[in-house]
C-alpha cells in the first residue's frame, strides 16, 4: 500500500545534471512513487544564479540559501550535484545533522574527505549514496558494495574518463595529434574550457580512490593514488602500440598485491592488447573490468558522463535511499575493516615499452641491454631502426618493479650513446 504523505527532496545545484534530475522527478513522478511506495516532492532547489532561466523548473522552488534549505528539518533526502569541496562538504554534514540522507555525485569531495562524510552518515543513522560519482550511468558502486560483498575482489581496471578516452581514440583512429584531438573534444562538448582535471588524470584519480576503497574495504586517500595524464602521449606512441597489436588508454587500476597484504591505486596511460575488452571502448564511453576470486571477470560499460546518464545514476540512488527511509533502515555504509596499507608506485610490477633515441653505431644495443640487466629488468623484445648516424631503439620488458625501471631509465640517460628517452609507457591487460 502506498503512503500518501510525500518524501521531500532538496536539490543542491541545478546545472546540467541537476536540471535532468528535476525533470525526471517531474515527468516520471507516478512511476517513481510506485517503485518507492510513496510520492516524491521536490521541496527546494539551491542555486547560485537565481535569475537564470531554467526550462521546466518552478521558479518558486529556487533559492540561493542552500544552508537554510538543508536545515529545514522536514527534508528526507538531499541530492548534491554542485561539485567541488566547499560548500558541498558543509552542506552535506548539515543535512545529516538535520535528519536527511544524502545522494551525491561529488567524486572530488568523496575522494578527498569521504571518511568524514561516511562517519557523519553513520553517526546520524543516515544514508550516503554516490553511484553517480564514479562512472556516470554505469552501475558500479552498488555491484562492488553489495553484489560482490561476499566475494574477494582482486583487481579493478577501467576507463573512467570519457574526455581522455575520446582524445586517445581520435589519435588512434585518425592519426591526429594530441592538440588537434583535444580541440575536437572541446568543440563537441566532451572537454571543458579548462580540461586540466580530465587530461592530467585528476578526475580519474578521484574515481580510482573511491573504487579502491570499496573494492578492498580499505580507505584509499586521493594522495595515495599515483597519477599521470595524457598530455605527453604522442602519435608516435599510438603508432608503436599498433605495431605491438595494442592501443593506448588512460587507465585507472586498483589491485590487491599477490600476497593480499597491501593494495595499489594508480592512473596513467597504458598500452593494452587489442584482444582485451577495454581496447574496444570508443569515443567518450567508460568501461570498468572487475576481477574477483569467485565471480571471475566482469565488465561494466556505458556512458560515463552527461546530464541524462548521470541523472539516471542519481535517481537510482534516490529510489534506494527513499525505500530505506520508508522501511526505517539504512543501506550499506563504508566498509574499511581490512585496513590494508597502500603501496607506493615503486612497488608496482608491470611491463614497459621504452623508446630511446640512440647513436647508430655498433655496441649501442649491448650497452643498453647491460643497463637493463644491471637493474634486474628483463627484456622481452627489442626493435631498432637507424639512419644517418641516428637510430631509434624500442625495448619492451618483461614484468618489473616500477622502481627498478626508474633506475634503469636514469642510467640509460647517462650513456653517451643515448641521445634521449622519447617515451615510456606501461603495458597492461595481459
Amino acid at each position: 500500500m502506498m503512503r500518501t504523505r510525500p518524501l521531500k527532496v532538496a536539490l543542491l545545484g541545478c546545472g546540467v545534471v541537476g536540471t535532468e534530475v528535476a525533470r525526471i522527478m517531474t515527468t516520471h513522478a507516478d512511476d517513481l512513487a510506485a517503485r518507492i511506495g510513496a510520492p516524491l516532492e521536490l521541496a527546494g532547489i539551491a542555486v547560485r544564479r537565481p535569475g537564470k532561466v531554467r526550462e521546466g523548473i518552478d521558479p518558486g522552488l529556487v533559492t540561493t540559501d542552500a544552508t537554510a534549505l538543508v536545515k529545514r528539518g522536514d527534508i528526507d533526502v538531499v541530492v548534491e550535484v554542485i561539485g567541488g569541496i566547499e560548500p558541498a562538504r558543509t552542506l552535506i554534514a548539515t543535512a545529516f545533522e538535520h535528519g536527511a540522507s544524502v545522494v551525491s555525485a561529488n567524486k572530488a569531495l568523496l575522494a578527498e574527505d569521504g571518511a568524514t562524510l561516511n562517519e557523519a552518515a553513520e553517526r546520524h543513522g543516515r544514508d550516503l549514496y554516490f553511484e553517480a560519482a564514479v562512472a556516470g550511468a554505469i552501475p558500479l558502486v552498488r555491484p562492488l558494495r553489495e553484489s560482490l560483498a561476499g566475494d574477494h575482489v582482486q583487481r579493478v581496471l577501467g576507463i573512467v574518463n570519457g574526455t581522455t578516452n575520446f582524445i586517445l581514440d581520435r589519435m588512434d583512429t585518425s592519426g591526429a595529434g594530441y592538440s588537434e584531438a583535444l580541440d575536437e573534444a572541446t568543440a563537441l562538448g566532451y572537454a571543458e574550457a579548462d580540461p586540466t582535471a580530465d587530461v592530467e588524470g585528476f578526475d580519474a584519480a578521484a574515481k580510482a580512490s573511491i573504487l579502491a576503497g570499496i573494492a578492498f574495504h580499505t580507505r584509499v586517500r586521493l594522495d595515495d593514488v599515483h597519477r599521470e595524464g595524457i598530455t605527453e602521449v604522442t602519435s608516435a606512441d599510438l603508432a608503436s602500440a599498433k605495431r605491438m597489436g595494442c592501443t593506448v588508454k588512460l587507465l585507472a587500476i586498483c589491485e590487491r598485491a599477490a600476497d593480499g597484504k597491501s593494495v595499489t591505486a594508480r592512473v596513467h596511460p597504458a598500452m593494452i592488447p587489442l584482444s582485451h575488452p577495454l581496447a574496444s571502448v570508443r569515443e567518450a564511453y567508460n568501461a570498468v573490468f572487475v576481477e574477483a576470486e569467485a565471480a571471475g571477470q566482469l565488465m561494466f560499460y556505458g556512458p560515463g558522463a552527461g546530464g541524462a546518464p548521470t541523472a539516471s545514476a542519481v535517481l537510482g540512488d534516490l529510489v534506494a535511499v527513499c525505500r530505506n527511509r520508508l522501511a526505517g533502515a539504512r543501506g550499506p555504509g563504508e566498509s574499511v575493516y581490512a585496513r590494508l596499507p597502500v603501496s607506493p608506485m615503486g612497488d608496482v610490477v608491470t611491463r614497459y615499452h621504452i623508446s630511446l633515441d640512440v647513436a647508430d653505431k655498433p655496441g649501442v644495443l649491448a650497452q643498453v641491454a647491460t643497463v637493463f640487466a644491471e637493474h634486474g629488468v628483463s627484456i622481452d623484445t627489442v626493435r631498432q631502426k637507424g639512419k644517418d648516424g641516428e637510430a631509434s631503439l624500442v625495448v619492451v620488458t618483461h614484468r618489473a618493479f616500477d622502481a627498478a625501471l626508474s633506475g634503469t631509465v636514469e642510467a640509460l640517460r647517462g650513456l653517451d650513446t643515448v641521445r634521449g628517452v622519447a617515451s615510456i609507457m606501461r603495458v597492461e591487460g595481459e
